[in-house]
């Protein structure tokens, strides 16, 4: 392995990071015991009332976000304190409608394998917690025993916390001595949590290359996917509209030549009528083009392109669009592709009368896009169909896609997509 192979060695024994960690550690014995207090109570009452109809499923359902709450403030207590660069915990999604979508998100968080590395870290530091807590005192009572023959009338003394008799005359050199291991002990704790929350939640090279990999995986054959789902789109654009009216076109002006001597006045209708489906075609292929590629997208950016959007939907669209910057090509063009899909949908199956259309720029780069229709509800996620078009393409692009459309409805699709995808 060469250098530029080997993953990145975060110092974790600076002075100001032992001190911090120390400091963090001594919370935390405090903090982390009623935090799995917590956990433990609700853990128990949803075990004992499993059996009663939802309630413990309940419990048990808000026990694993609770986790999540606690590992994701993990992490950003140990990112904070030593700059690893650790991923930031996100909500899981399974991007499937319905209650089994519902069941299938709630599985997935609870195996979240970050947030148990997280768990497992805040768990540790809590145990250091207690000792860090346990020297401290140690400590406190050593400098206030180094100090007691210049006010003590006995004959010997007690070291606080410990119970121990300690003779006057050795007062000070067991003060000294309790101080100097109080002191080590929270240096070494210090230190010792910094290689630990390394360990733990940083991930290996071999980790990160299979992470990486992974993703990789998923983004290939979401983009071949979503290309297959646009190639079969186009063609069946091209073969239900575009070419019989073509092919229609052909033999109007194949019978007005037909007729152009013996009755030039049908002959001219019959080329009145090829030219006007000729104009309708080209208008097709047009709108077939702008699906394909939107050049104002290119040239003006995503809000412009959804307000041509908006303006050409025949549902009644809403639009609340905060873009203080630009993504990268793919990453827009994934997004405008979501909401013209969800549109159609809407103006197509749903029935709807209204429909919403959210866009922001969220951090960390992060381009959120969410629509949603006050239609029938009912959508699923067929092969081949619109909103497997939308999951694969923002699957291509690197990102997630969340679909829910119960019955009744109302329907609405969120995504979130990386803007350096």
């Amino acid at each position: 392995m060469t250098s530029s192979d080997s993953p990145a060695v975060h110092p974790v024994t600076r002075p100001a990071q032992v001190a911090g960690a120390i400091a963090q550690l001594a919370a935390l014995g405090v903090i982390g015991v009623a935090a799995f207090t917590l956990v433990l109570s609700l853990l128990s009452v949803g075990i004992a009332l499993v059996f009663v109809v939802g309630i413990g499923l309940l419990v048990l359902a808000g026990l694993v976000y609770v986790l999540f709450a606690l590992g994701w403030l993990e992490t950003q207590r140990v990112d904070g304190l030593y700059g690893f660069g650790l991923p930031l915990l996100r909500l899981r999604r399974s991007g499937r409608p319905g209650f089994g979508g519902a069941m299938r998100t709630l599985w997935l968080q609870a195996i979240d394998p970050l947030t148990w590395r997280a768990i497992a870290n805040l768990a540790i530091a809590t145990i250091l917690g207690w000792v860090v807590v346990a020297l401290a005192g140690l400590l406190v009572s050593g400098a206030v025993l180094a100090f007691t023959p210049l006010f003590a009338e006995a004959s010997s003394v007690r070291l606080a916390r410990t119970g121990i008799e300690v003779p006057l005359s050795w007062a000070v050199p067991v003060g000294i001595l309790a101080v100097l291991v109080g002191a080590a002990g929270l240096v070494g704790l210090g230190v010792l949590h910094g290689i630990m929350a390394r360990a733990i939640m940083v991930p290996s090279r071999e980790a990160q290359l299979a992470a990486e990999a992974r993703v990789s995986s998923q983004q290939h054959a979401g983009a071949v996917r979503a290309a297959d789902v646009e190639r079969t789109r186009i063609e069946r654009d091209l073969h239900d509209g575009v070419q019989p009216r073509l092919v229609s076109v052909g033999m109007t002006l194949g019978l007005a030549q037909q007729k152009i001597e013996t009755d030039p006045e049908a002959a001219r209708a019959l080329i009145a009528e090829a030219h006007t489906s000729t104009k309708a075609a080209i208008t097709e292929l047009r709108q077939l083009a702008r699906g394909i590629h939107t050049s104002v997208l290119d040239d003006r950016g995503l809000d412009a392109a959804l307000s041509a959007l908006v303006a050409r939907s025949v549902v009644p669209v809403h639009t609340d669009v905060r873009l203080d910057g630009r993504c990268s090509r793919e990453t827009e063009a994934a997004a405008y592709f979501v909401i013209a899909e969800a549109l159609t949908n809407a103006a197509k199956h749903s029935r709807a009368t209204e429909v919403r259309v959210v866009a922001r720029l969220r951090e960390p780069g992060t381009l959120w896009a969410r629509v949603e229709d006050n239609g029938v509800g009912g959508a699923r996620v067929i092969a081949g169909g619109g909103l497997d078009g939308i999951v694969n393409r923002v699957l291509a692009a690197g990102g997630e896609a969340r679909i829910d459309s119960p019955v009744g409805g109302p329907t609405s699709v969120e995504v979130s997509i990386p803007c350096a995808s």
